[in-house]
């Protein structure tokens, strides 16, 4: 009954799938006339009759909240109409089993569960002004409904094309991160639902000061959570993006997850657009429908990763390096995995991460917290950590200092470690948004992606640039401690991410002198590689003069003393001596010395600024 499309061209259309994509066109508007509905307080116009209009049949010439409600009712209906088209049409083209006709099957339930939802509202009259919980829960149900119906749709339409052997049995991570990804996107669907409603019902020129009251409307007290919900989210699906175009290389995949990144990101800026202006009726019916081409846009992504229709492959292969792959059991499996997360390189990250909690704080930030954010701090780098070797594993293979790791090996199967490392991701928002608050969790979230997406992925393999710009990846520990202590993200934590985020090149650089052979075997284009030695101890030379500059400018914020400026003198001018020792006589050992120093000069000069600020605010 059905072809599969070819691999890496557009499918073709059928009439039956242009028939759902039409249906999914029409859905959209009555979802966006649905908001219209709801923000200009129409909800009411028809009384608490259903489906008829107080009981009347020629209702149109009533009050305009009556006609607005009743359109909605019609053009409601008529999806509900389609839908039955739809499903007879799927029966009679295609066999038993198949996914155009299971899904045709779903769309009608979820098109009847919609009409039911819309007349609980009415019936109980949690409508206009009504401002009960049972109106938010049943709001949230709605929100998710629609998104199966409009999930439901995509699916028929793109199984009418021929991705019609979707399966979620064998796929390992991907199926799970898809599913994530999924459950997050409905999370933000119901926080922008209760968000606007709380608009609605209490509208506020300042919502985060009227959240901050202890008597605001607890829908207006959710509100600041939306925004932070949505990066979070969106952060989150630029990793699937990524990484479901690593794993599942075809043009379909890739298309995809460009549009879900496009639209996300239209989304967001409609958002603020939505918060700047006041929301005005229009942006907010544009923004919902935004949303649900979002998610649209996730289920697309989802079949054709999961289908058998486009080809790609499980995990990209590295070259072969062993015959029979080395089983590990017990301590030594348990080790493998350790290392899965490079401890030695994650330790500093970390001291800069509770070094920062102590500054925040001026103090001892508390046992709890401490121990609580770097537990959460391990596990993102970790994770992060992980994925770049399931990546990087063809690169690996030819460095001699990472030819061993357990995914060159396979002593852990790439599918384990891609899982292992999503599990710590998830494990390390759960427990910074619990012990450090949300803003916490997302600026872990933030250098994850970053690391992962935006060096990994797109900048290590084709600039030398690479680090200057990765570098800012592992400048989000000190936001995470911060955040975990106040909250918030003042000026004095924005310098302590500069800080790092210059100091990397210096850093990074010197070891790329050490290992330029390396990088040269294995094709990256790592500044020594590219531009040589003496053009890379110059710009190690330029970077060290920027991070003197940058570190010193903390003493300019209030509460920050003469025992952070002392030792920003002193390791500054250690780091401009080594820097300038190097120029002078570019060499291995010399090159040794400025890496190792970097690493203790960043420790020391934080380890400065905690105890400095734990005596000044004391």
């Amino acid at each position: 009954m059905s072809t599969k499309p070819a691999a890496n061209i557009h499918p073709p259309m059928t009439q039956f799938s242009k028939f759902a994509w039409g249906l999914l066109a029409y859905s959209l508007a009555t979802v966006a006339w649905g908001v219209y509905v709801r923000a200009s307080k129409s909800g009411d116009g028809c009384g608490s009759h259903w489906p008829l209009c107080d009981g009347d049949s020629t209702p149109l010439m009533g009050t305009v909240a009556r006609a607005v409600e009743l359109s909605h009712r019609i053009t409601t209906s008529l999806v509900g109409v389609f839908a039955i088209i739809l499903l007879v049409w799927a029966t009679k083209k295609f066999e038993k089993g198949h996914l155009a006709r299971t899904a045709s099957i779903a769309v009608l339930a979820l098109t009847i569960s919609e009409g039911l939802i819309g007349a609980e509202l009415v019936t109980f009259k949690w409508v206009t002004v009504n401002e009960s919980a049972g109106r938010a829960l049943v709001m949230s149900f709605h929100v998710i409904s629609t998104f199966f119906l409009l999930g439901a749709i995509a699916v028929t339409a793109l199984a009418g094309m021929g991705f019609d052997k979707v399966k979620l049995k064998g796929q390992g991570a991907v199926a799970w991160m898809v599913t994530v990804g999924a459950l997050c996107m409905m999370l933000l669907g119901v926080s922008g639902a209760i968000s606007a409603l709380g608009h609605q019902l209490h509208p506020t020129d300042n919502v985060i000061a009227e959240a901050a009251r202890p008597t605001a409307f607890w829908m207006v007290k959710l509100q600041p959570f939306h925004p932070l919900i949505s990066i979070t989210v969106g952060l989150y699906l630029c990793l699937v993006a990524g990484l479901m175009h690593h794993l599942r290389p075809s043009e379909m995949v890739r298309l995809s997850a460009k549009w879900m990144v496009v639209l996300y990101c239209a989304q967001l800026l409609l958002g603020l657009t939505n918060i700047l202006l006041k929301a005005p009726f229009g942006v907010q019916m544009a923004h919902l429908v935004l949303a649900d081409l979002n998610w649209v846009s996730l289920i697309a992504l989802a079949v054709f990763t999961l289908s058998d229709g486009v080809e790609h492959v499980e995990v990209r292969p590295a070259p072969d390096c062993v015959e029979t792959p080395e089983k590990l059991e017990g301590r030594a499996l348990i080790n493998a995995y350790i290392a899965l997360t490079k401890p030695r390189v994650i330790s500093l990250l970390l001291f800069t991460t509770l070094t920062a909690m102590v500054a925040a704080k001026g103090g001892w930030p508390g046992t709890w917290l401490f121990f609580a954010v770097a537990v959460g701090g391990y596990m993102a780098a970790g994770a992060a950590n992980a994925i770049n070797m399931v990546i990087d594993r063809d690169i690996d293979l030819s460095m001699k200092r990472t030819a061993s790791r357990p995914t060159v090996t396979q002593s852990i199967p790439s599918t384990h470690a891609l899982a292992f490392a999503l599990l710590m991701a998830m494990g390390s928002f759960i427990l910074l948004s619990v012990s450090g608050g949300l803003l916490s969790a997302l600026m872990a979230m933030s250098g994850l992606v970053f690391y992962v997406v935006i060096y990994t992925m797109f900048l290590k393999r084709r600039t030398w640039h690479n680090i200057v710009i990765g570098g800012a990846a592992g400048a989000f520990p000190p936001l995470v401690g911060w955040a975990a202590v106040t909250k918030d993200l003042p000026l004095l934590s924005i310098y302590l991410f500069a800080i790092i985020f210059v100091w990397t090149p210096v850093h990074f650089w010197a070891l790329a002198l050490l290992l330029k052979d390396d990088y040269a075997a294995a094709g990256v284009p790592m500044l020594p590689v590219v531009k040589g030695e003496r053009n890379t101890v110059l710009q190690i030379g330029a970077y060290a003069i920027v991070t003197t500059i940058v570190s010193l400018m903390p003493y300019l914020l209030p509460k920050v003393g003469y025992v952070y400026l002392v030792a920003a003198i002193g390791l500054n001018g250690l780091l401009l001596y080594y820097c300038a020792e190097l120029i002078r006589d570019t060499n291995r050992p010399k090159a040794s010395r400025l890496f190792h120093y970097s690493m203790l000069y960043l420790a020391l000069l934080f380890l400065a600024l905690a105890i400095d600020r734990t005596v000044v605010m004391s």
